[in-house]
């Protein structure tokens, strides 16, 4: 029986988060009534209501629908970290005995006994695992996934597996009568001609390492992309963070794998269980790496590249979302759908068909000399790979990032990280920090990677001066927005002054 079947009514506290909106949508999928709070309406919280959610925005105990301040025991809270210690609604819930669990408690039991294939790294594994559930999707394997991002293909950040009221990987000429174990299989004349071994449906898991979040789960198969220092305001050192890989590299099951990027810290590869086998994946080959890409070149939007893997070479892929650190992530995709049986040529024309997650490397406006790019990166390892791969795409061009920090604490501890990258620019214009679940820190702004970065023009803006200088000064070839803050509400604004603007230009 699955373990959420007691509770009829699920209420979330922060609905409107990526990871917490998946989970609505499952649960509103497979018959649950569902509603919750979040903040602020977004597109994400909007296309929600309109799927049949209900969501409000003001925290209020008299806002929570009758349904669940009147049925304590059949219903299931889900809480996101970002809501404050101080919110009216969820100490009432507590107050009353509610049953109330974590997004990630939530998650660890809805992937109980199935195929689990996890995925992840403190940065890389929203468009990992984005890409390996549109490579088993788009091959026609049943399967689900939990996503972190908008899949473009895909159209969300969720995918049921047929039959469970979401996209369908393909049709069924037989009726399953078991999801494990043998099983019937019935003929049209509905007699039972044979039995056979049904696999279960493998499902496809974003695990976040925040809060060590991704320790509820047991994973068959594992994807580390890497494991650089991140949330130490929950982990302290990065040794802490490291420790935690570790424990979750322990809970891969017996017989299962482990695919560690060569960036990630070796140590990870130590802590799976006897009979676990471990692949190092990356761009280059080296003595570790038994899994690697070669012949990587770019080719306008384009990068193609071969893979060498210990389950089957492919060779000319066509990428069409850009980057080096694409076609790395996409090996481990790759190498997780070789395990799953998908073959050479449906995984090449998968790969060919993959558009890519909103928000990672997403063009916005293109014209035959300027480009409009935006991206999620918030660490500095994730906004170097982007402007690396951009320079390769467009050598010589000129490029204005415009980035806004997230979080005071990530700030505080990588500011010098982020002004190495960030001068990788021509020219960086940089918001007020982004605060999500923090409250400020004395003395930490943006003028700390502001007084660091060595790029030839530099600027502190307001969000209204950043969009006011572009549509007055667009003095380069090549523009991006960068974070994972808010800054996604200026890229309507910015597309329509772009597209007047080149258009009026060219015509």
């Amino acid at each position: 029986m699955n373990p959420v079947a007691a509770f009829p009514y699920v209420y979330f506290l922060g609905i409107g988060g990526i990871g917490m909106s998946a989970l609505a949508r499952w649960f509103q999928a497979n018959g649950h009534q569902v509603s919750g709070y979040d903040r602020t309406a977004t597109p994400l919280t909007e296309a929600l209501a309109a799927e049949g959610i209900a969501v409000h925005y003001a925290d209020a105990v008299e806002n929570i629908p009758a349904a669940v301040r009147e049925n304590a025991p059949q219903t299931l809270v889900v809480l996101t970290p970002a809501i404050p210690a101080g919110h009216q609604e969820w100490a009432w819930l507590r107050e009353k005995g509610y049953d109330i669990r974590k997004r990630s408690q939530v998650l660890g039991l809805l992937t109980q006994g199935q195929r689990t294939i996890a995925v992840a790294g403190t940065h890389g594994k929203t468009t990992t695992s984005s890409m390996l559930a549109h490579l088993l999707h788009h091959a026609g394997v049943d399967c689900s996934a939990f996503l972190g991002g908008i899949s473009v293909n895909l159209g969300s950040n969720l995918l049921l597996p047929a039959g469970r009221g979401g996209t369908t990987a393909q049709s069924r000429s037989t009726t399953i009568v078991e999801q494990t174990g043998s099983a019937a299989i019935s003929n049209d004349s509905g007699t039972t001609t044979e039995k056979v071994v049904v696999p279960p449906t493998p499902v496809v898991v974003e695990a976040d390492e925040y809060d060590r979040s991704f320790l509820t789960l047991f994973p068959d198969v594992a994807i580390v992309t890497s494991t650089d220092a991140d949330h130490l305001d929950i982990y302290g050192t990065q040794e802490a963070l490291i420790e935690s890989f570790r424990q979750f590299a322990g809970q891969i099951k017996p017989g299962g794998t482990l695919l560690l990027n060569h960036t990630a810290d070796a140590r990870v590869a130590a802590a799976v269980p006897a009979g676990v086998q471990v692949i190092h994946y990356g761009l280059e080959a080296t003595p570790e790496a038994n899994l690697y890409a070669a012949n990587v070149t770019a080719h306008g939007h384009e990068f193609r590249f071969d893979v060498h893997s210990p389950l089957g070479n492919l060779t000319d892929l066509q990428l069409t979302v850009p980057g080096f650190h694409n076609v790395e992530n996409m090996l481990g995709a790759i190498f997780a759908a070789q395990l799953e049986g998908v073959p050479a040529h449906k995984i090449a024309a998968a790969v060919a068909a993959y558009r890519g997650v909103k928000r990672r490397f997403e063009f916005i406006v293109t014209t035959k000399n300027k480009v409009y790019v935006d991206d999620y990166a918030h660490h500095p390892r994730e906004i170097e790979a982007f402007l690396r791969s951009l320079r390769a795409l467009y050598p010589q061009k000129r490029l204005r990032v415009i980035f806004q920090p997230h979080l005071f604490t990530r700030t505080r501890d990588f500011a010098p990280g982020f002004a190495q990258s960030l001068s990788l620019a021509d020219e960086v214009v940089l918001l007020d920090i982004y605060p999500a679940r923090e409250l400020p820190l004395e003395g930490v702004t943006s003028e700390l990677i502001l007084s660091q970065i060595t790029a030839p023009k530099k600027s502190l803006q307001t969000r209204e001066q950043a969009v006011r200088a572009v549509a007055t000064d667009d003095d380069f070839d090549v523009l991006a927005t960068v974070g994972a803050g808010d800054i996604d509400q200026l890229v309507p604004q910015l597309q329509t002054i772009l597209t007047s603007r080149w258009h009026e230009t060219q015509a």
